[in-house]
């Protein structure tokens, strides 16, 4: 049993070419975004009075700048302990969702083992746009070990860069230091643009850029929070109908 086990990690961490794509990739263009987006959230992180200890630990352990950010500002006007774990939890929600989709595009069957696990864990904006994009066109045996290569690249160098913001936190400007932190979200924007060929996705982008300024309007706190939900939604209805409406004049 215990020789199978190991024959089945060998397996899944070794790819002549996936694990090696995934290194190269997350050292290209995704790395240098990952680099920039962390070391303004070490700069923060340094500015709300976190400990680089305790930065370091939530890009180990979280490795989700919505809801380190979340932390940090939480930390800063003095939320227990409590609040602030619920706010993280909530926010980091999204990649529930983001993980079960990307689950069938790995290769990885259907029962569920340690691999799914491992693959869950490293589920970010970053790593799950791009693996959206390149596992499709993988050989199916290379495309978990090319998510792992990409994934544990861009996590290495989220938590460098997040040491390297926060030595450099007293050099950097405070609107160089939001800048860099928006890197990831407008990397993650490129790519889904990019990448507009489903209908669904053109009408969720379109569903979401005319209702989000209006419900941040209406309410700045819960705005993005209902637009993601009732943009989908309606994305959702509208390609279904649109797919049924298409089969009956077939």
């Amino acid at each position: 049993m215990m020789t199978r086990w190991r024959g089945q990690i060998r397996e899944g961490w070794r790819s002549p070419t996936g694990w090696r794509r995934g290194v190269r990739e997350g050292f290209g263009a995704p790395g240098w975004v990952i680099f920039g987006s962390f070391m303004g959230f070490g700069s923060l992180a340094h500015g709300g009075g976190i400990s680089l200890l305790a930065g370091l630990a939530s890009s180990l352990t979280c490795w989700a700048l919505p809801g380190q950010i979340a932390m940090v500002e939480l930390h800063g006007i003095g939320a227990s302990l409590l609040v602030n774990a619920m706010a993280v939890w909530l926010t980091n929600t999204r990649l529930m969702p983001m993980a079960i989709v990307l689950m069938p595009h790995l290769g990885l069957g259907g029962r569920i083992g340690w691999r799914h696990y491992a693959a869950a864990y490293f589920v970010a904006i970053t790593s799950w746009a791009v693996a959206m994009r390149r596992c499709p066109a993988l050989e199916e045996s290379e495309r978990f070990p090319y998510f792992m290569g990409l994934a544990f690249t861009l996590w290495g160098i989220s938590c460098v860069a997040t040491a390297v913001g926060f030595a450099l936190a007293g050099s950097l400007p405070v609107s160089v230091t939001l800048g860099l932190v928006f890197l990831n979200p407008c990397y993650f924007m490129l790519l889904f643009v990019a990448d507009l060929g489903p209908r669904a996705r053109i009408l969720a982008l379109v569903a979401g850029g005319m209702l989000g300024p209006l419900l941040h309007l209406v309410d700045p706190d819960w705005g993005l929070l209902v637009t993601g939900i009732v943009g989908g939604t309606i994305a959702f209805l509208a390609d279904r109908g649109w797919c049924r409406w298409e089969a009956r004049h077939d």
